[in-house]
């Protein structure tokens, strides 16, 4: 994942070593030979190479004015309240409870029941809390329903990292984890969004521009961490949106049978947008778990 250098309050683990960074260097120019396969559109001198494994997201006592105005930026930007843009701030939040610090002096992480019930008990929340948390499971089955879509062009793509064994158990990997999901491929329809010939047209392009707006918004944070997963969630709802409402899959069939023979010069993911998908994804199946297990501490 990459992000721009910062020096905030929350210290990220650029723990990085040299010939990882040579294997960049490989992924790069192999990206560059795939018609443009990685054109990230970031200023090279601005940017550090983060390992997610070493920089979990966690509750990071991020909140005062700074926090209030971004969150207020968002709500002012979501005023017609798209669920999945709800759903995304929920995603966040949501983890931070789970990974709370349950203890300072021992510095113990884990489940946090009491800013749970501070988050989204009903008469905390004006009612809201219920609602919040139901947008979650909406966001996991467009991201779900994404994949799906996608998932023939995901399977023929070569997740080069210079290492062929590696290689070889990523491709696995990937097939074995999109066979999952194209066993669920209709828990949601996207074409039952933006009907309505000119108006649904209109429509939708608003939502496009609220949502790009959001995603320069996350640029605005105070706190590296808060930061990063932040924008790799917003990122992969955004690469969510692109595939299920771009046109592009739709144009050469809507089921997305024919995407395997699809010329790449009709429709291409960035690297960093199918890492960030597969991140964003994979936090949405994490919350929806601890949320189940904050049901079973709440019985």
């Amino acid at each position: 994942m990459l992000i721009p250098r910062l020096t905030f309050a929350i210290q990220l683990k650029f723990n990085v070593v040299a010939d990882v960074y040579e294997e960049f260097a490989r992924w790069e120019a192999y990206d560059d030979a795939q018609d443009n396969f990685c054109d990230t559109n970031e200023e090279d001198d601005d940017i550090e190479y983060v390992d997610l494994l070493l920089n979990p997201e966690r509750y990071t006592g991020y909140k005062g004015k700074s926090a209030h105005r971004i969150w207020h930026s968002i709500y002012m930007e979501n005023c017609f309240r798209p669920k999945n843009s709800y759903g995304a701030y929920i995603q966040t939040s949501k983890l931070s409870e789970q990974n709370s610090l349950i203890s300072h002096p021992d510095g113990k992480w884990g489940a946090n029941l009491e800013e749970f019930h501070r988050r989204f008990d009903p008469e905390l929340t004006a009612g809201e809390g219920p609602q919040w948390l139901k947008n979650l499971y909406f966001l996991y089955l467009l991201e779900l329903r994404a994949l799906a879509k996608a998932a023939p062009y995901l399977m023929r793509e070569e997740y080069f990292t210079g290492n062929d064994q590696e290689d070889v158990e990523v491709r696995q990997a990937i097939k074995d984890f999109l066979n999952v999901v194209r066993s669920f491929p209709d828990h949601f329809n996207e074409s039952s969004m933006f009907t309505g010939g000119k108006q649904a047209k209109k429509l939708k392009e608003e939502f496009r521009q609220h949502f790009r707006n959001i995603s320069r918004i996350m640029d605005c944070v105070g706190c590296d961490k808060c930061k990063l997963w932040g924008k790799l969630q917003i990122q992969g709802l955004g690469t969510a949106l692109k595939i299920l409402f771009s046109g592009k899959f739709d144009a050469v069939d809507p089921s997305g049978a024919d995407l395997s023979q699809m010329s790449k010069n009709k429709f291409q993911l960035q690297r960093s947008e199918i890492v960030a998908l597969f991140n964003a994804f994979g936090r949405l199946s994490t919350s929806i778990f601890e949320l189940e297990q904050f049901r079973e501490m709440m019985r």
